[in-house]
């Protein structure tokens, strides 16, 4: 037919649903966003610049992928919702062009002591299919090579009711691959008991010195009167059975002051409330208890491998799954790319593909045994970026925060070409960064500011990064900023020796770290930074005598009550000045005390669950906001009531408390600090929930700074700081190694290594390819010498 054969010389018209390629953003107002409106390109890499605290994470996080992922929440039934986190919707007025959105967050993963790389990533239960089908013996299904699955048997009637009911005898078994002895931990905890009660006292003399069994509590009460033994005895009395009462018995019902509750002897009972808890989320007391008490030893029955004795004897070409597990990953996968065995063949193509997916992110150093909690910011961002690599998903939405933290400059190459990967694969990339060479290679740019806190939240540049290197935006002035090598450095006041140093995959290493200089130690991920630092470092500066005060890049964790006035202790003065003004308690002038407003109990705001959708959370009415109840607000000092003080940028602060009616020395000098590491800005009450991961880092680090040490090791301060900052901050630098200070940071970022007056330079590679210094001298040797990757890349970088 004529029609078949037609040929329009016109190109058909754009179907419809081809016109969606923006993400339009109109009237956001998340935190201190001013009206914001743009309009985000799909199917492009887009990255988000601006100062700290200028609302990049406002917008990006907050209002796009928190949009995003309500409205995905709510495509559930509202049983299943009931089991989500509650999702406010941002305040915005329009969002159009949403797609699902997925978040690659720097948060830590979790830090259960069973999460490891392998089972946070498919890599573990893969290789346990693979030990299944080639394991020689045979011991069962893959759940018989997981640490996470107990063996269990069990027998007994099972009654069938079908016409009439018969008992069936029945047996059930199950083989896991858990070491019954440590239950997959890999580490066995022994208590010692003098740390928890004093033998020559008896109960009622107050015996028991654990936190939280002090003498009228309920946990005391318990023991003292259970009736079991006899509270007016000293403990190192009691019968044989009567210690076995006090310390292993096990759970029983009974009634203790005329109240039902469960007895259970004092070991287990510490064991379960106490030891079953991560370490880094106790309180400080607890885990000074902890670390006092508690002996951690490797497990003896299964040397540490977590694995029961029958999952440890199967192995393929004598290699074990726990030997596999220990392996350093790319030697792992050259061991998987050795097997050909066509039954496993596809499984075999994505467990490699999963491998060298590893590598090519730069954790190959990485094994799948080392747990979870372990990881840093960095690593654990890029452990999660590997469940998506290999994903089928297109037309999606990436969320990075950072990518390039943690990461030396040769590895963050490696880093764009999987962001560009995501890109060409039709996905919307939305990247959250400060790099000038990871702004470099983005579609189109997004800059906020123009300042921090209530200073930025507009947007002041939009378009290509051409344009924003023309445009007069701080980051466009910035952008080609380039730190010069020292023309002079400081002469080193003594030197700190470390001899012999094996930690993780140091080989034994000797080095002199200079004293009273500015030291960089430096090297691509894995190649033993913070092994060396951290591990040697800490144990050696305090035998020379020198206290170290480390400000590492754990979290801080903080609720909705938490700010940065009372995590610096800065409420405490000022509470104190307020009541001595005004003749009253000082508990009056704390939101989480007496003076709360009880509307909201303090927190400002009224959250109302309304069981079958998102909750909502509403100002309190009764005090606006303002945490404290009307009576409390009457006080003043220097004519401010508490909560105009707490409102307050850092600055203004600053100013209020050192001069004038409201002088308050302690306070001022709190506040110098906090403006000293570039947080000015921040409101003395903003919740420690809605501070960047790089303001919480900088917010320790101002704490720390009131610490008498005269060694100071910070990990990677620059994180989350914009180029602008890191000016401030290696000006604030100088002030402490000026003041006599000894000043050690483990860093990638060129700026700061050209500004070290000693570079330490670990590798050559990663994980058992490092573990060396590669070079130690300064900065203009290592350009010259251009011997290690750091060193070209410095030199890149300097013009050299």
């Amino acid at each position: 037919m004529s029609t078949a054969t037609r040929t329009d010389p016109q190109a058909p018209a754009p179907h419809v649903a081809d016109s969606h390629g923006l993400i339009r953003v109109h009237g956001a107002r998340v935190n201190n966003l001013k009206d914001v409106s743009v309009e985000i390109p799909k199917r492009r890499l887009t990255v988000f610049t601006g100062v700290s605290g200028s609302g990049k994470s406002s917008l990006v996080f907050h209002t796009i992928a928190a949009e995003s992922q309500r409205l995905i929440n709510e495509t559930y039934s509202a049983f299943v919702q009931g089991f989500m986190p509650t999702l406010a919707r941002p305040e915005v007025d329009v969002l159009d062009g949403l797609t699902t959105a997925i978040i690659v967050d720097q948060q830590r993963l979790g830090a259960d002591p069973r999460s490891t790389v392998g089972t946070a990533t498919d890599a573990n239960a893969m290789l346990r299919i693979l030990f299944s089908r080639l394991g020689r013996p045979h011991i069962g299904p893959p759940g018989a090579y997981a640490f996470n699955v107990p063996s269990v048997r069990a027998s007994g009637a099972i009654t069938v009711e079908r016409g009439t009911a018969k008992a069936v005898k029945a047996t059930f078994h199950r083989t896991g691959g858990m070491c019954p002895r440590c239950e997959g931990r890999g580490t066995v905890s022994d208590l010692d008991l003098t740390q928890l009660y004093d033998d020559t006292k008896s109960l009622a003399e107050g015996a028991l010195t654990v936190p939280g069994y002090k003498a009228g509590g309920w946990n005391y009460r318990l023991y003292g009167e259970s009736g079991f033994y006899d509270p007016d005895k000293p403990i190192r009395e009691y019968t044989k059975k009567e210690l076995h009462d006090f310390l292993h018995r096990e759970p029983t019902r009974m009634k203790i002051a005329g109240i039902n509750m469960t007895y259970e002897g004092l070991l287990p009972r510490i064991q379960k409330s106490m030891l079953a808890k991560d370490r880094e989320g106790m309180q400080p007391h607890i885990r000074e208890f902890v670390d006092r008490a508690v002996t951690f030893t490797s497990c003896p029955d299964c040397g540490g491998t977590r694995l029961s004795e029958a999952a440890r004897s199967s192995k393929i070409q004598e290699i074990g799954i726990a030997d596999a597990c220990a392996m350093q990953i790319s030697d792992l996968a050259a061991w998987v790319r050795g097997l050909a065995e066509p039954s496993v063949a596809p499984l075999l193509t994505a467990l490699r593909q999963t491998l060298d997916s590893f590598v090519e992110i730069g954790l190959g150093y990485l094994s799948l045994d080392r747990p979870a909690g372990t990881l840093s910011g960095g690593e654990a961002q890029r452990v999660k970026m590997i469940r998506h690599l290999g994903s089928s998903l297109t037309d999606t939405t990436y969320v990075f925060d950072e990518p390039t933290i943690g990461l030396h400059p040769h590895d963050i190459q490696r880093m764009h070409g999987l962001l560009l990967r995501l890109r060409d694969k039709g996905n919307t990339v939305l990247v959250v960064e400060h790099k000038p060479e990871t702004i470099a290679i983005a579609d189109h740019v997004v800059d906020l500011g123009p300042g921090a806190g209530t200073a930025g939240g507009t947007v002041c540049f939009e378009g290509t990064v051409a344009g924003l290197r023309a445009g007069g935006t701080l980051t466009g002035r910035h952008f080609d900023d380039r730190a010069a090598l020292k023309e002079t450095v400081r002469t080193p006041t003594g030197h700190l020796p470390v001899r012999g140093a094996t930690a993780h995959n140091l080989r034994d290493v000797d080095v002199d770290i200079p004293l009273g200089v500015l030291t960089v130690v430096t090297g691509v991920a894995g190649s033993g930074k913070s092994s060396l630092v951290h591990g040697s470092l800490g144990r050696r500066s305090g035998a020379a005598g020198a206290d170290v005060v480390s400000v590492d890049q754990s979290p801080i964790r903080g609720s909705r009550r938490s700010n940065p006035a009372t995590y610096t202790g800065l409420l405490d003065p000022v509470r104190k000045a307020f009541a001595k003004a005004n003749g009253v308690k000082p508990a009056l002038f704390s939101a989480n005390s007496e003076g709360a407003c009880p509307g909201c109990n303090g927190v400002g705001v009224v959250h109302t669950d309304l069981a079958m959708m998102a909750g909502t959370a509403t100002t309190c009415e009764e005090c606006e906001g303002k945490r404290f109840q009307e009576a409390v607000l009457e006080y003043r000092l220097g004519g401010r009531d508490i909560s105009e003080v707490l409102a307050m940028p850092v600055t203004e602060a600053a100013e209020f408390f050192g001069a004038g009616e409201a002088r308050i020395p302690a306070a001022h000098r709190i506040l110098a600090r906090l403006t000293d590491v570039g947080l000015g800005y921040l409101g003395l009450g903003q919740p420690l929930t809605t501070l960047s991961g790089g303001e919480r880092q900088r917010l320790k680090l101002a704490t720390h700074l009131a610490e008498k040490g005269g060694v100071y090791v910070l990990d990677e301060p620059t994180a989350g700081l914009h180029l602008a900052d890191v000016e401030q901050l290696l000006g604030l630098l100088d002030r402490l190694v000026d003041a006599g200070k000894s000043v050690i940071v483990v860093e990638h970022h060129q700026a700061v290594m050209a500004h070290a007056d000693w570079i330490i330079d670990l590798g050559p590679g990663a994980g058992h390819d490092g573990g060396r210094i590669v070079f130690e001298g300064t900065p203009a040797d290592l350009v010259a010498a251009r011997s290690t990757l750091t060193g070209e890349h410095l030199a890149a970088y300097v013009g050299a």
